[in-house]
């Protein structure tokens, strides 16, 4: 007879103790321990087709090291983040927000590509899944949809059916029978996994994961999660604004300094081939405010816009808000051109945007922060033809960023004729470049040049 055995899980980290604890030792967190019950033994053991016998050790000089074939897919942002197609065996985790179009982007995948698909959902019913499909184009008549919870059934049907690519929409719905706990907790996750992991190796089926994620932003359930998947991509964006990012976090078959963009449209979602075309208005008036930063994402350049809006103070106590920007970086900024440029910015609101809804954290858009936040509060706009890439320091001076050759090269395919860098930046090939390269070694340069 199978014994049961009682054991305390974290819900945030998933560290296991044989008794209640008020803080985890894992992840300090306070109060998160739950009791679960597991079995020893499982009730059921899925067969595979693959023969589980046990591998034998090689020397590794014996390796084939030849290139792992790839699934190359039609979708060149998402094959671009994967590294350069689906590795047959893996599997690979998707995170975001609710309603950022993570299962809008699998299902795309399931429908848009010529391969047998098997299409796992245990949050929507055939026919909403149906509607959803013809409403982006339905395109693969080999997808087969599969609204089952549990995993048993679930491995049957993909051992009879024997698909090409596995999705499963969501982790956290799924539950194993071998193990007495509630769906979403972190020993059903945890063994969920373990047992796709096994059947996909053992099948070399790709199989993708849609996972939830807590209110900071982290994958719902066990840390393990993370580290039992091939790849983990984290979908982003706003919700308001039409553009969504695809950052790799984990990539074992590839980089994770890969970035995909899509726009969220009618039909779904479109790749964005070119961004620096669509973060940047094409309006041929310039504007107080509005400054063009050269970033680069992972090993991408992406041009943006900064806008800023500089006004007085109406309630005494100055307003301080960005969106897309770290507020506490833009705070530190302001009391650099204070302290070190003199320009009286403490008793005005302070309002500033990336345009496109999208968040940076690259230090090279600092000189971009700070002129937008100059030509607002001087009302002088900003030549369009201008654009920064610089960070700043304490004392005013800018400090040099790296990549600048991508930089440039992505400057010259739009058609912008100067930009602004620190004047310790090295190796620029500056007979190569047909842009002007104006280097500065403080703030006040930068003023002088753009405001002149």
């Amino acid at each position: 007879m199978t014994k049961l055995k009682s054991a305390f899980f974290c819900q945030s980290c998933g560290y296991e103790a044989p008794k209640w604890l008020g803080k985890c030792p894992g992840c300090k967190e306070w109060n998160t321990f739950l009791e679960q019950r597991t079995e020893k033994t499982p009730k059921h053991v899925v067969s595979f087709s693959k023969s589980s016998l046990a591998q034998k050790a090689i020397l590794i000089n014996e390796v084939d090291k030849s290139d792992q074939s790839r699934i190359v897919i039609n979708d060149f942002e998402l094959n671009r983040v994967l590294g350069g197609g689906i590795i047959p065996g893996s599997i690979v985790l998707l995170g975001g927000d609710p309603g950022i179009g993570k299962s809008t982007l699998l299902l795309q995948l399931a429908i848009n590509e010529q391969l047998k698909v098997l299409y796992v959902s245990g949050e929507e019913s055939e026919q909403q899944i149906r509607m959803r499909a013809e409403r982006i184009g339905l395109a693969n008549a080999d997808c087969y949809i599969l609204t089952e919870t549990n995993l048993q059934q679930i491995l049957v049907q993909a051992e009879n059916i024997q698909p090409q690519l596995l999705i499963i929409d969501s982790i956290q719905t799924l539950y194993t029978e071998s193990v007495e706990s509630s769906p979403g907790s972190v020993v059903q996750v945890r063994e969920c996994t373990a047992n796709l992991l096994r059947f996909a190796k053992q099948t070399d089926i790709p199989i993708f994961l849609i996972g939830h994620i807590t209110k900071d932003g982290t994958i719902a359930g066990p840390k393990v999660l993370e580290h039992m998947v091939d790849a983990v991509l984290q979908f982003e964006g706003d919700r308001h604004h039409i553009y969504r990012l695809l950052r790799s976090i984990k990539n074992r078959f590839g980089s994770t300094n890969e970035l995909g963009i899509y726009s969220m449209q009618g039909n779904g979602l479109i790749p964005v081939s070119n961004p620096s075309e669509v973060l940047v208005s094409v309006g041929s008036e310039s504007l107080s405010g509005v400054a063009i930063a050269s970033m680069v994402d992972g090993i991408r350049p992406i041009l943006i816009e900064v806008q800023a809006l500089v006004s007085s103070a109406a309630y005494g106590t100055p307003q301080r808000s960005s969106t897309g920007f770290d507020v506490k970086r833009l705070n530190m900024l302001l009391a650099v051109l204070e302290k070190r440029c003199g320009f009286r910015l403490a008793s005005k609101d302070v309002f500033l945007n990336i345009a496109g809804g999208i968040k940076v954290d690259d230090p090279a858009i600092d000189l971009a922060v700070a002129m937008a936040i100059l030509s607002s509060n001087a009302d002088l706009a900003i030549d369009k033809n201008v654009s920064f890439a610089a960070e700043i320091g304490l004392s005013g001076e800018l400090r040099p960023v790296n990549r600048l050759e991508q930089r440039l090269s992505e400057l010259e395919k739009l058609g912008y004729k100067k930009i602004i860098i620190s004047k310790y930046s090295k190796g620029i090939k500056e007979h190569k470049q047909k842009i002007e390269i104006i280097p500065c070694a403080k703030i006040e340069e930068v003023v002088r040049a753009v405001f002149a």
